[in-house]
């Protein structure tokens, strides 16, 4: 699948892939924050918008619940 998604967007998938093979599970928004250095309104809106174009999945009142649907193939580098 080629994906469409902007250039946060992608850093946002690949930080996800980068972060669940090492630790073994999904960041939590707080990880987010601390990586990218922005607020949580900011982390949140961006989570959404990823779900809502289908590049992730999460389970509503799950923690570290978010799974990619995206081939890693099509992700960008992480900068």
């Amino acid at each position: 699948m080629k994906s469409k998604f902007t250039p946060i967007q992608g850093q946002y998938l690949m930080f996800i892939s980068h972060y669940t093979m090492l630790n073994r599970i999904p960041p939590t928004f707080k990880d987010f924050e601390n990586y990218f250095g922005t607020s949580p309104a900011t982390v949140n809106s961006t989570i959404q918008k990823l779900e809502e174009k289908g590049f992730i999945t999460k389970e509503k009142g799950v923690a570290r619940s978010i799974k990619l649907q995206v081939d890693k193939e099509d992700l960008p580098g992480l900068e």
